[in-house]
């Protein structure tokens, strides 16, 4: 199979902010992330953006593969947090592969269940947290997936990625300065404290 993913795969680059996937695309090859972060999301009308889950070394998306297995247009945004380096395989080799590697079958099993897991504290995230635990929580889930303890990005940004406005984000993160949870400059957060 090793040789089929080298054979048979397009190593490709994308740098920080850059469209891997874009909702109403299909899909005709997937990424499986050789190193680097990705963020999965979705828009809404209003052109917020929810934060579905990050991808990392060794990781597909599952929501890709759903799509490539039912012919559809892509319900998910996927963009590059940081330079990374993927692998882009194509399509028709995932039924193929699903037959013919056991071991390929197992991680895309695996790929799903973990998804589905991320998927469910997403839900609890947004049902059961206040926004400043929301908050926190985007930073403690970031350094879990990618081990920053920084952050470089905009109020705006953290609160599209929130659903909520940059003026409540701005109060909420001054708060969090104010109790010696963080470390506010221009575009940079240190949130090593929150850890």
């Amino acid at each position: 199979m090793l040789d089929e993913i080298r054979e048979k795969g397009v190593i490709k680059t994308f740098h920080a902010g850059e469209s891997l996937l874009r909702e109403g695309q299909f899909i005709s090859s997937f990424p499986l992330i050789l190193k680097g972060l990705i963020r999965i999301s979705r828009t809404s009308e209003q052109g917020n953006e929810l934060l579905l889950y990050y991808l990392r070394e060794n990781e597909v998306c599952a929501m890709s593969l759903t799509c490539c297995m039912a012919s559809m247009k892509s319900s998910i945004m996927a963009y590059a947090e940081e330079e990374t380096e993927v692998i882009m395989l194509p399509v028709a080799l995932l039924d193929e592969w699903m037959c013919k590697y056991q071991t390929w079958k197992q991680f895309v099993m695996q790929s799903y269940q973990l998804r589905f897991r991320e998927l469910i504290e997403t839900v609890d995230t947004l049902a059961f947290m206040k926004l400043d635990e929301r908050l926190v929580n985007f930073f403690k889930t970031r350094h879990s997936k990618s081990g920053e303890t920084t952050f470089y990005g905009t109020h705006q940004y953290l609160a599209l990625q929130l659903n909520s406005s940059r003026e409540v984000i701005s109060r909420l993160l001054k708060k969090l300065e104010n109790e010696g949870k963080i470390e506010l400059s221009r575009n940079f957060i240190d949130f090593h404290m929150l850890l």
